[in-house]
């Protein structure tokens, strides 16, 4: 499911450290500011060289999880030596080390049960089902083209953009496997539809899930960003539409066989939502971590895995070969890259700047706007993770813009977010970086309409504050 969810493949560091150095702290719990020391630069030094070869993984054929991992537990490590080499009160790192862990712990386990589910419904064959009774119908390419678009836009909310683009994608190269005035505007559809329906579910992105779980906005407060990424996936879905040729594709159903959905597949599509559901009211209503919720859908899972398996055989469904199936490396990914970017809070780097946030600077509008090219550069999961750590002072208003252009901010670039990355794996030699810039502006287009529908919303009629 998330198997690039955290995986853009960026470069140059020193954009992301130069823009979330910018960011200040509200309620920083910094005690000792070790910016200037040896262990302040040893750590950015290794934030830095470690980001490289993630964002470097094609080059090197080295694993992202790797290097993510090492630089975030390498420089908590040194940090401790350093504190205890100086004299320096070690429960400071301990407490913060702790802190670190619950925070990330919280979106983890969230992502695993969501993985386990995913792969559940491949195993059942329902996406399967789903790319057959599309291409079934008879459509043109340009009206494939905008169902598949809004099909992205209104799964990613619940399955994630990541998941939703790799499926979508499938479904096009199924389709048509050689036209790309097809291809490619509708692989640049599907990035834009996914990401931009993330953008207004707290579990559609990664980034999402991390402000929700933080605490900068309810669950309903999300819910606002609708209107916004919906007419700006519009407005570009619109302009690539006219690229895309009238004509039926060559595909004949009654040569293809079926795909047959496994027994209990049904009921597992509603616990998967029940689970949703659940996570919902146990973070809104319980003031339980979001979590708790997927985990006890997750039990319920089990147990519909024990009645399949007296009724069908112990071969029919078995949750622990999901386990084995799901993406770990993204996980620890995931792991690693927070850690990192909590040392380098811990450290002091990420109060360097709190200028760019005063009305006379920048102020928040500005700075949350550049946020979105900013994430077309470089992974927007340590951006969002910056921002937070930092904690400026803003509003619900101005969180939920970072929250929406930190996602659809990453389809301006191919590698720019985790649908786009994943969407190019699929379609290797079709959808490509200089393939995907032909039509960047009508992408900017999109972007700038969501920007102002979010500012009439929000700053005009005053909605969603």
């Amino acid at each position: 499911m998330f198997q690039i969810i955290l995986i853009n493949n960026h470069f140059i560091f020193i954009f992301i450290f130069g823009y979330s150095s910018l960011f200040a702290s509200s309620d920083s719990s910094l005690n000792v500011d070790l910016t200037t020391t040896w262990v302040g630069f040893t750590t950015l030094s290794i934030f830095i060289i470690g980001y490289y070869f993630i964002a470097t993984e094609e080059k090197y054929h080295i694993d992202k999880a790797k290097p993510a991992l090492f630089i975030g537990t390498f420089m908590f490590i040194l940090v401790a030596i350093y504190y205890a080499l100086n004299n320096l009160d070690l429960n400071l790192v301990h407490n913060e080390a702790n802190h670190l862990i619950l925070e990330i712990a919280g979106i983890f386990f969230f992502l695993f049960v969501a993985m386990i589910y995913i792969e559940s419904l491949l195993y059942m064959v329902v996406f399967d089902r789903l790319k057959y009774n599309l291409i079934s119908k008879g459509y043109t390419y340009r009206k494939l083209f905008w169902v598949t678009g809004f099909l992205a836009f209104f799964i990613s909310p619940v399955a994630d953009n990541l998941t939703t683009a790799l499926i979508l994608s499938t479904v096009l190269v199924t389709i048509e496997k050689t036209r790309k005035d097809f291809l490619v505007p509708g692989a640049i559809n599907i990035v834009v539809a996914a990401n931009a329906g993330g953008a207004w579910s707290p579990f559609g992105d990664i980034t999402t899930l991390m402000a929700w779980t933080a605490g900068k906005g309810v669950f309903s407060d999300f819910l606002y960003l609708f209107p916004s990424a919906f007419i700006g996936y519009v407005i570009t879905a619109f302009l690539l539409s006219r690229f895309v040729p009238k004509i039926v594709p060559d595909f004949d159903a009654s040569t293809e066989k079926i795909p047959k959905m496994a027994e209990g597949a049904k009921t597992v599509m509603f616990l998967g939502v029940f689970t949703i559901a659940c996570a919902v009211v146990a973070h809104q209503l319980l003031h339980l971590p979001a979590m708790w919720g997927m985990m006890f859908g997750l039990a319920l899972l089990q147990l519909y895995s024990y009645k399949l398996k007296k009724k069908y055989g112990s071969n029919h469904f078995n949750v622990f070969d999901f386990i084995s199936k799901i993406e770990n490396n993204t996980l620890i990914f995931f792991f690693g890259i927070l850690a990192a970017v909590g040392a380098l809070h811990f450290v002091g780097w990420l109060t360097l700047a709190s200028v760019v946030y005063e009305p006379s600077i920048l102020g928040p509008t500005w700075s949350n706007i550049g946020v979105g090219f900013l994430s077309a550069i470089v992974d927007n999961v340590p951006v969002m993770s910056a921002i937070l750590k930092a904690n400026p002072t803003m509003g619900v208003d101005q969180w939920m813009l970072v929250t929406m252009t930190a996602g659809i901010g990453g389809s301006l670039i191919s590698f720019g977010s985790a649908a786009g990355v994943g969407v190019m794996g699929k379609m290797q030699g079709i959808y490509t970086f200089s393939s995907h810039m032909k039509y960047a502006w009508t992408i900017l287009v999109g972007y700038v309409a969501s920007i102002l529908i979010w500012y009439f919303q929000y700053q005009i009629l005053g909605i969603g504050h």
